[in-house]
């Protein structure tokens, strides 16, 4: 004698399936809306930096071009340059607002500079640098 699995159990409710699929639904248009809304915000910053140059002026400071791009509305804007020594560790550090376009900034180093980095800026309403 041969059983199916209906026969043996019951069948599962008629309710499940649909209610399984539209849960599924629900749960990929709220994962992909933050998708694009994270995407979005991270494609917008309101302050964006990029190193140009930079010049070792003498043991005690360098200089540095840092060209910005300071998006309408935005407030606050702040950038950070930081002065490198040969073993990496920071031995300047300056924090300035800037301008949209270049920006050329001397910092104070307490030794000899090797290399400067610019870990980004940031505005009101964006907390990473950029």
């Amino acid at each position: 004698m041969e059983q199916t699995l209906t026969d043996r159990y019951a069948a599962p409710p008629g309710w499940r399936r649909p209610v399984t699929v539209a849960s599924v639904v629900v749960l990929a248009v709220v994962a992909l809306a933050w998708l694009a809304w994270a995407a979005i915000g991270q494609a917008t910053p309101k302050v964006d930096s990029q190193l140009v140059t930079f010049h070792v002026v003498d043991a005690h400071s360098v200089t540095a071009r840092v060209d910005v791009t300071v998006a309408a509305g935005a407030t606050h804007p702040s950038c950070t340059v930081q002065a490198l020594a040969s073993d990496h560790s920071v031995v300047g550090e300056l924090q300035f607002t800037p301008t949209s376009g270049s920006n050329e900034v001397t910092v104070r180093t307490e030794r000899t500079a090797t290399a400067v980095t610019v870990p980004g800026c940031i505005a009101d309403g964006q907390d990473h640098p950029r």
